[in-house]
């Protein structure tokens, strides 16, 4: 599928779909599902976003069923990617290639375990690539939640600072970036890591439909 933009930039939302979000499980609920229901969540809400193109990438680690069994909660059409490394920087550069290999101008690279991500912390990190060449969303202890990039993806950005494992992201960006002022913060937010992280989640908070009713359904 292709949205037409009315600046005529043509923008991709990748998410990354990484099996090992199965260790963010909370008590009672069986990881892989978890995991599974929070990318459908997140594939769900950068479906709905206007004039971008979606598309996945998946990390199946050692689970050859996962790619598949991501790819049938996508939309119908989403190019679908797979990175069989086990390197997160990797991943996203590789989600990245896949947005160029649609022919897109700008991309957005977004984590699978963060459902209730609203769109609209999508919508302003792309455009902020009007005045920077990346823009980033990070949890408060600076990983990396999202990172949109102007394409194509500028030479200085190494696997080693697109990962979404560094918990100082943004400040490493900075850092290497040929002036500070390319490298553009939007809004915070947060991700499931760690079972723990649940409780992040805010019942009132519209979407997250999967993962609600994943949770909805474990023992009391």
């Amino acid at each position: 599928m292709s949205r037409t933009s009315p600046d005529g930039v043509a923008r991709t939302a990748v998410v990354v779909a990484d099996a090992a979000a199965a260790a963010a499980a909370p008590p009672g609920v069986d990881g892989r599902e978890y995991a599974l229901a929070m990318a459908e969540d997140v594939l769900e809400l950068v479906g709905d976003l206007s004039i971008v193109d979606p598309a996945l990438l998946c990390v199946p680690r050692d689970d050859p069923a996962w790619t598949a069994d991501v790819a049938v909660r996508s939309w119908p059409g989403t190019p679908v990617g797979e990175y069989r490394g086990q390197a997160s920087g990797e991943a996203v550069l590789a989600a990245v290639e896949l947005a160029s290999a649609q022919a897109a101008d700008a991309a957005v690279v977004v984590t699978g375990d963060a459902p209730d991500l609203p769109g609209l912390l999508l919508g302003k990190l792309l455009r902020a690539l009007g005045s920077a060449e990346i823009a980033c969303c990070t949890t408060g202890s600076g990983a990396l939640v999202a990172l949109a990039t102007r394409l194509p993806v500028p030479v200085w950005l190494t696997p080693g600072l697109a990962s979404f494992d560094t918990a100082d992201a943004l400040a490493r960006l900075r850092a290497a970036a040929p002036d500070g002022s390319v490298v553009a913060e939007g809004p915070g937010w947060h991700r499931l890591r760690e079972p723990a992280d649940v409780r992040r989640l805010d019942p009132g908070l519209e979407g997250w439909d999967a993962t609600r009713a994943l949770l909805s359904a474990r023992p009391t």
